[in-house]
Protein backbone atom coordinates (compact mmCIF):
# COMPACT_ATOMS: atom_id res chain seq x y z
CA UNK A 1 0.00 0.00 0.00
CA UNK A 2 2.82 2.32 0.93
CA UNK A 3 4.49 1.53 -2.38
CA UNK A 4 1.36 2.51 -4.34
CA UNK A 5 0.96 5.69 -2.35
CA UNK A 6 4.62 6.64 -2.91
CA UNK A 7 4.28 5.99 -6.62
CA UNK A 8 1.18 8.21 -6.74
CA UNK A 9 2.97 11.03 -4.90
CA UNK A 10 6.02 10.70 -7.21
CA UNK A 11 3.75 10.92 -10.28
CA UNK A 12 2.14 14.11 -8.98
CA UNK A 13 5.58 15.64 -8.34
CA UNK A 14 6.79 14.74 -11.85
CA UNK A 15 3.63 16.25 -13.43
CA UNK A 16 4.14 19.46 -11.41
CA UNK A 17 7.80 19.67 -12.47
CA UNK A 18 6.88 19.21 -16.13
CA UNK A 19 4.19 21.89 -15.80
CA UNK A 20 6.60 24.38 -14.23
CA UNK A 21 9.19 23.74 -16.96
CA UNK A 22 6.55 24.19 -19.64
CA UNK A 23 5.30 27.46 -18.14
CA UNK A 24 8.87 28.76 -17.86
CA UNK A 25 9.48 27.85 -21.51
CA UNK A 26 6.39 29.78 -22.64
CA UNK A 27 7.59 32.88 -20.74
CA UNK A 28 11.06 32.65 -22.29
CA UNK A 29 9.55 32.21 -25.76
CA UNK A 30 7.40 35.30 -25.34
CA UNK A 31 10.31 37.35 -24.03
CA UNK A 32 12.70 36.45 -26.82
CA UNK A 33 10.75 36.16 -30.02
CA UNK A 34 12.44 34.94 -33.10
CA UNK A 35 13.93 37.78 -35.19
CA UNK A 36 11.71 39.22 -37.89
CA UNK A 37 13.09 40.93 -40.98
CA UNK A 38 11.41 43.97 -42.48
CA UNK A 39 12.56 45.02 -45.90
CA UNK A 40 12.42 48.53 -47.26
CA UNK A 41 14.31 48.02 -50.55
CA UNK A 42 13.48 51.31 -52.19
CA UNK A 43 16.10 52.04 -54.74
CA UNK A 44 16.20 53.31 -58.25
CA UNK A 45 17.40 52.32 -61.65
CA UNK A 46 18.48 54.80 -64.25
CA UNK A 47 16.71 53.83 -67.45
CA UNK A 48 17.73 55.58 -70.64
CA UNK A 49 15.78 55.61 -73.87
CA UNK A 50 17.20 57.63 -76.72
CA UNK A 51 15.88 58.03 -80.25
CA UNK A 52 18.59 57.62 -82.93
CA UNK A 53 17.88 60.81 -84.88
CA UNK A 54 19.82 63.97 -85.67
CA UNK A 55 20.01 65.38 -82.15
CA UNK A 56 17.34 63.34 -80.38
CA UNK A 57 18.72 62.96 -76.87
CA UNK A 58 16.47 61.31 -74.27
CA UNK A 59 17.13 60.41 -70.66
CA UNK A 60 14.40 58.90 -68.55
CA UNK A 61 14.34 59.77 -64.87
CA UNK A 62 15.14 56.85 -62.57
CA UNK A 63 12.38 54.45 -61.52
CA UNK A 64 11.60 53.19 -58.03
CA UNK A 65 12.06 49.41 -57.87
CA UNK A 66 9.98 47.67 -55.19
CA UNK A 67 9.48 44.13 -53.92
CA UNK A 68 13.06 43.09 -54.56
CA UNK A 69 14.09 39.88 -52.71
CA UNK A 70 16.87 40.05 -50.11
CA UNK A 71 19.10 37.48 -48.47
CA UNK A 72 17.34 35.73 -45.58
CA UNK A 73 18.45 36.93 -42.16
CA UNK A 74 19.45 34.02 -39.92
CA UNK A 75 19.68 35.66 -36.49
CA UNK A 76 20.29 38.94 -34.71
CA UNK A 77 24.02 38.52 -34.22
CA UNK A 78 24.79 41.09 -36.94
CA UNK A 79 23.56 44.00 -34.81
CA UNK A 80 26.58 46.29 -34.51
CA UNK A 81 25.18 49.12 -32.37
CA UNK A 82 25.23 52.69 -33.65
CA UNK A 83 27.60 53.48 -36.52
CA UNK A 84 28.57 57.15 -36.54
CA UNK A 85 29.34 58.94 -39.82
CA UNK A 86 29.04 62.46 -38.40
CA UNK A 87 32.77 63.11 -38.81
CA UNK A 88 32.57 62.66 -42.59
CA UNK A 89 32.72 66.11 -44.21
CA UNK A 90 30.65 66.65 -47.38
CA UNK A 91 29.89 69.89 -49.21
CA UNK A 92 28.09 68.96 -52.43
CA UNK A 93 25.23 70.71 -54.18
CA UNK A 94 22.47 68.11 -53.81
CA UNK A 95 23.79 66.79 -50.48
CA UNK A 96 23.21 70.21 -48.96
CA UNK A 97 19.50 69.94 -49.79
CA UNK A 98 18.97 66.63 -47.99
CA UNK A 99 17.24 66.00 -44.68
CA UNK A 100 19.50 64.81 -41.85
CA UNK A 101 18.63 61.10 -42.16
CA UNK A 102 19.45 61.22 -45.87
CA UNK A 103 22.70 63.04 -45.13
CA UNK A 104 23.71 60.21 -42.78
CA UNK A 105 23.22 57.66 -45.56
CA UNK A 106 25.04 59.89 -48.08
CA UNK A 107 27.99 60.28 -45.68
CA UNK A 108 28.10 56.50 -45.28
CA UNK A 109 28.49 56.17 -49.06
CA UNK A 110 31.23 58.79 -49.04
CA UNK A 111 33.02 57.13 -46.12
CA UNK A 112 32.94 53.76 -47.89
CA UNK A 113 33.74 54.97 -51.42
CA UNK A 114 36.84 52.77 -51.66
CA UNK A 115 35.11 49.76 -50.08
CA UNK A 116 32.18 49.96 -52.49
CA UNK A 117 34.47 49.27 -55.44
CA UNK A 118 34.19 45.59 -54.51
CA UNK A 119 30.47 45.68 -55.16
CA UNK A 120 29.89 43.43 -52.15
CA UNK A 121 30.86 45.59 -49.18
CA UNK A 122 28.17 45.80 -46.49
CA UNK A 123 27.52 49.37 -45.35
CA UNK A 124 26.53 49.28 -41.67
CA UNK A 125 24.28 51.67 -39.78
CA UNK A 126 23.41 49.47 -36.81
CA UNK A 127 20.73 51.08 -34.65
CA UNK A 128 21.39 54.63 -35.93
CA UNK A 129 17.81 55.00 -37.19
CA UNK A 130 16.00 53.49 -34.18
CA UNK A 131 14.27 56.76 -33.25
CA UNK A 132 12.80 57.05 -36.76
CA UNK A 133 11.88 53.37 -37.04
CA UNK A 134 9.98 53.53 -33.75
CA UNK A 135 7.57 56.07 -35.25
CA UNK A 136 4.48 55.38 -37.35
CA UNK A 137 5.48 54.54 -40.95
CA UNK A 138 9.13 54.71 -39.86
CA UNK A 139 10.29 52.06 -42.32
CA UNK A 140 8.54 53.79 -45.21
CA UNK A 141 10.08 57.12 -44.20
CA UNK A 142 13.56 55.61 -43.97
CA UNK A 143 13.05 54.13 -47.44
CA UNK A 144 12.28 57.61 -48.77
CA UNK A 145 15.33 59.10 -47.05
CA UNK A 146 17.47 56.32 -48.52
CA UNK A 147 16.06 57.01 -51.97
CA UNK A 148 16.87 60.72 -51.74
CA UNK A 149 20.38 60.00 -50.47
CA UNK A 150 21.32 57.62 -53.26
CA UNK A 151 19.86 59.98 -55.89
CA UNK A 152 21.84 62.94 -54.54
CA UNK A 153 25.01 60.84 -54.28
CA UNK A 154 24.72 59.63 -57.86
CA UNK A 155 24.09 63.11 -59.30
CA UNK A 156 26.73 64.81 -57.14
CA UNK A 157 29.47 62.28 -57.90
CA UNK A 158 29.82 61.29 -61.58
CA UNK A 159 33.14 59.59 -60.77
CA UNK A 160 31.16 56.83 -58.98
CA UNK A 161 30.22 55.44 -62.39
CA UNK A 162 30.63 51.81 -61.37
CA UNK A 163 27.76 51.61 -58.85
CA UNK A 164 24.35 50.29 -59.90
CA UNK A 165 21.80 51.75 -57.44
CA UNK A 166 19.11 49.28 -58.54
CA UNK A 167 21.32 46.49 -57.15
CA UNK A 168 21.75 48.16 -53.74
CA UNK A 169 19.30 47.19 -51.02
CA UNK A 170 18.37 48.77 -47.72
CA UNK A 171 17.85 46.10 -45.04
CA UNK A 172 15.99 46.71 -41.80
CA UNK A 173 16.22 43.92 -39.21
CA UNK A 174 13.68 44.22 -36.39
CA UNK A 175 13.97 42.27 -33.12
CA UNK A 176 10.86 42.42 -30.95
CA UNK A 177 10.82 41.72 -27.20
CA UNK A 178 8.54 42.67 -24.33
CA UNK A 179 10.58 45.80 -23.74
CA UNK A 180 10.26 47.03 -27.33
CA UNK A 181 11.95 46.80 -30.71
CA UNK A 182 15.62 46.99 -31.62
CA UNK A 183 16.82 47.59 -35.17
CA UNK A 184 19.82 46.81 -37.33
CA UNK A 185 20.09 48.64 -40.66
CA UNK A 186 22.57 48.04 -43.45
CA UNK A 187 22.95 48.24 -47.23
CA UNK A 188 24.16 45.32 -49.32
CA UNK A 189 23.66 43.70 -52.72
CA UNK A 190 20.72 41.58 -51.60
CA UNK A 191 20.45 38.45 -53.72
CA UNK A 192 22.64 39.98 -56.44
CA UNK A 193 26.26 38.87 -56.81
CA UNK A 194 27.34 42.52 -56.43
CA UNK A 195 26.05 46.08 -56.84
CA UNK A 196 28.39 47.08 -59.66
CA UNK A 197 27.06 47.97 -63.12
CA UNK A 198 26.97 45.02 -65.51
CA UNK A 199 30.17 46.07 -67.29
CA UNK A 200 32.28 45.48 -64.15
CA UNK A 201 32.51 42.53 -61.78
CA UNK A 202 35.52 43.19 -59.53
CA UNK A 203 37.46 45.91 -57.73
CA UNK A 204 40.47 45.36 -60.00
CA UNK A 205 38.36 46.07 -63.08
CA UNK A 206 36.98 49.23 -61.44
CA UNK A 207 40.47 50.42 -60.48
CA UNK A 208 41.73 49.81 -64.03
CA UNK A 209 38.82 51.84 -65.42
CA UNK A 210 39.45 54.68 -62.96
CA UNK A 211 43.12 54.78 -63.97
CA UNK A 212 42.11 55.06 -67.64
CA UNK A 213 39.72 57.92 -66.84
CA UNK A 214 42.35 59.76 -64.82
CA UNK A 215 44.83 59.42 -67.68
CA UNK A 216 42.37 61.23 -69.96
CA UNK A 217 41.68 63.80 -67.26
CA UNK A 218 45.38 64.50 -66.89
CA UNK A 219 45.72 65.06 -70.63
CA UNK A 220 42.87 67.55 -70.49
CA UNK A 221 44.42 69.22 -67.45
CA UNK A 222 47.66 69.74 -69.34
CA UNK A 223 45.80 72.35 -71.42
CA UNK A 224 44.55 74.38 -68.47
CA UNK A 225 45.18 78.12 -68.59
CA UNK A 226 44.09 79.14 -65.09
CA UNK A 227 41.44 81.40 -66.64
CA UNK A 228 38.04 80.01 -65.64
CA UNK A 229 36.27 80.98 -68.86
CA UNK A 230 39.04 79.56 -71.05
CA UNK A 231 39.15 76.33 -69.03
CA UNK A 232 35.37 75.84 -69.27
CA UNK A 233 35.55 76.45 -73.01
CA UNK A 234 38.51 74.07 -73.35
CA UNK A 235 36.64 71.21 -71.66
CA UNK A 236 33.50 71.94 -73.70
CA UNK A 237 35.55 71.87 -76.90
CA UNK A 238 37.34 68.67 -75.90
CA UNK A 239 34.05 66.81 -75.41
CA UNK A 240 32.55 68.18 -78.63
CA UNK A 241 35.70 67.33 -80.63
CA UNK A 242 36.44 63.91 -79.17
CA UNK A 243 33.12 62.28 -78.29
CA UNK A 244 30.82 60.45 -80.67
CA UNK A 245 27.11 60.42 -79.96
CA UNK A 246 25.87 56.82 -79.84
CA UNK A 247 22.80 56.62 -82.08
CA UNK A 248 22.60 52.83 -81.62
CA UNK A 249 21.91 53.13 -77.87
CA UNK A 250 23.46 49.69 -77.48
CA UNK A 251 27.12 50.09 -76.52
CA UNK A 252 28.54 49.62 -73.03
CA UNK A 253 29.06 52.54 -70.64
CA UNK A 254 27.40 55.15 -72.88
CA UNK A 255 25.74 56.77 -69.85
CA UNK A 256 28.87 57.31 -67.73
CA UNK A 257 32.27 59.00 -67.66
CA UNK A 258 34.16 55.84 -68.58
CA UNK A 259 32.29 55.39 -71.85
CA UNK A 260 32.56 59.08 -72.67
CA UNK A 261 36.19 59.78 -71.76
CA UNK A 262 37.83 56.41 -72.45
CA UNK A 263 35.67 54.83 -75.16
CA UNK A 264 34.72 58.29 -76.51
CA UNK A 265 31.15 57.18 -77.19
CA UNK A 266 28.21 58.43 -75.14
CA UNK A 267 24.65 59.71 -75.02
CA UNK A 268 23.57 62.95 -73.36
CA UNK A 269 23.96 61.64 -69.81
CA UNK A 270 27.53 60.55 -70.57
CA UNK A 271 28.38 63.97 -72.02
CA UNK A 272 26.85 65.81 -69.05
CA UNK A 273 28.43 63.58 -66.39
CA UNK A 274 31.85 63.93 -68.04
CA UNK A 275 31.58 67.72 -68.17
CA UNK A 276 30.69 67.80 -64.46
CA UNK A 277 33.46 65.34 -63.60
CA UNK A 278 36.13 67.54 -65.22
CA UNK A 279 34.66 70.74 -63.76
CA UNK A 280 34.65 69.15 -60.29
CA UNK A 281 38.28 68.12 -60.71
CA UNK A 282 39.09 71.73 -61.70
CA UNK A 283 37.09 72.96 -58.68
CA UNK A 284 34.74 74.93 -60.92
CA UNK A 285 31.18 74.73 -59.50
CA UNK A 286 28.98 72.63 -61.78
CA UNK A 287 25.78 70.59 -61.48
CA UNK A 288 24.17 67.88 -63.57
CA UNK A 289 20.68 68.86 -64.76
CA UNK A 290 17.94 66.60 -66.09
CA UNK A 291 14.68 67.58 -67.68
CA UNK A 292 13.03 67.97 -71.07
CA UNK A 293 14.39 69.36 -74.29
CA UNK A 294 12.68 70.45 -77.50
CA UNK A 295 14.76 69.03 -80.34
CA UNK A 296 15.31 70.40 -83.82
CA UNK A 297 12.10 68.73 -85.00
CA UNK A 298 10.10 70.44 -82.23
CA UNK A 299 9.65 67.18 -80.30
CA UNK A 300 9.78 67.18 -76.50
CA UNK A 301 12.12 64.52 -75.05
CA UNK A 302 14.05 63.68 -71.91
CA UNK A 303 17.51 65.20 -71.79
CA UNK A 304 20.55 66.02 -69.59
CA UNK A 305 22.90 69.02 -69.50
CA UNK A 306 24.87 71.19 -67.02
CA UNK A 307 24.87 74.46 -65.15
CA UNK A 308 28.31 75.91 -64.45
CA UNK A 309 29.34 78.90 -62.34
CA UNK A 310 31.53 81.64 -63.80
CA UNK A 311 32.40 84.80 -61.86
CA UNK A 312 29.75 83.96 -59.30
CA UNK A 313 26.98 83.62 -61.92
CA UNK A 314 25.40 80.38 -63.18
CA UNK A 315 25.14 79.65 -66.91
CA UNK A 316 23.88 76.65 -68.90
CA UNK A 317 26.06 74.38 -71.03
CA UNK A 318 24.78 71.56 -73.25
CA UNK A 319 27.78 69.76 -74.73
CA UNK A 320 25.55 67.12 -76.35
CA UNK A 321 23.51 69.53 -78.42
CA UNK A 322 26.69 71.45 -79.28
CA UNK A 323 27.86 68.19 -80.88
CA UNK A 324 24.97 67.41 -83.25
CA UNK A 325 24.90 64.29 -85.39
CA UNK A 326 25.31 65.49 -88.96
CA UNK A 327 23.35 63.32 -91.35
CA UNK A 328 25.59 62.40 -94.27
CA UNK A 329 28.74 63.46 -92.40
CA UNK A 330 30.38 66.86 -92.27
CA UNK A 331 31.27 69.30 -89.50
CA UNK A 332 28.98 71.45 -87.39
CA UNK A 333 29.21 75.20 -87.96
CA UNK A 334 30.68 77.45 -85.27
CA UNK A 335 27.17 78.74 -84.59
CA UNK A 336 25.97 75.18 -83.90
CA UNK A 337 29.10 74.36 -81.89
CA UNK A 338 28.45 77.12 -79.33
CA UNK A 339 24.68 77.40 -79.56
CA UNK A 340 24.30 76.07 -76.00
CA UNK A 341 27.52 77.28 -74.40
CA UNK A 342 27.27 79.56 -71.33
CA UNK A 343 23.71 80.60 -72.07
CA UNK A 344 21.24 82.35 -69.81
CA UNK A 345 17.63 81.44 -69.19
CA UNK A 346 16.26 83.93 -71.76
CA UNK A 347 17.77 81.80 -74.53
CA UNK A 348 18.36 78.40 -72.96
CA UNK A 349 14.90 78.00 -71.42
CA UNK A 350 13.19 78.27 -74.79
CA UNK A 351 14.03 74.61 -75.46
CA UNK A 352 15.29 73.24 -72.09
CA UNK A 353 12.94 72.60 -69.16
CA UNK A 354 14.74 71.38 -66.00
CA UNK A 355 13.17 68.92 -63.57
CA UNK A 356 14.52 68.52 -60.04
CA UNK A 357 12.57 65.33 -59.40
CA UNK A 358 14.86 62.45 -60.36
CA UNK A 359 12.30 59.72 -59.68
CA UNK A 360 8.54 59.68 -59.78
CA UNK A 361 7.27 60.54 -56.31
CA UNK A 362 10.82 61.25 -55.09
CA UNK A 363 12.29 64.37 -53.52
CA UNK A 364 12.31 67.49 -55.69
CA UNK A 365 15.75 69.10 -55.68
CA UNK A 366 16.44 72.73 -56.54
CA UNK A 367 18.89 73.88 -59.22
CA UNK A 368 20.96 77.09 -59.11
CA UNK A 369 19.30 80.26 -60.32
CA UNK A 370 20.39 80.68 -63.92
CA UNK A 371 21.51 84.04 -65.25
CA UNK A 372 18.84 85.59 -67.43
CA UNK A 373 21.40 86.73 -70.00
CA UNK A 374 24.15 84.87 -71.83
CA UNK A 375 27.79 85.16 -70.78
CA UNK A 376 29.42 88.00 -72.71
Amino acid sequence: MKSKFATFIMSIIIILIIGVIGLFGVIIFQEFQEMQTSVEPENFQTVISETPDTIDKNIETPEIITDNPLDNIQDGSSNVGQVDYSDVSVDKYFYNQLEEYSKTIYRAFESNKENMKTGTYKIEFGNSFSDLLDTANGQEQLGSYYQSAIEAYTYDNPEIFYLSPNKMYLNIETTTTRTGNTYNVYINSGNQSNYLIDEFSSKSQVDTAISAIEEVKNRIFSNRTGNTYEDIKMVHDYLVDNLEYDTSISRDNIYNVYGALVNRVAVCEGYARSFKYIMDEMQIPCVLVIGKGRNSQGQIENHAWNYVQLNGVWYAVDTTWDDPVIIGGGTASRESRYKYFLKGSNVFSTDHIPSGQFTEGGKTFNYPNLSSGNYE
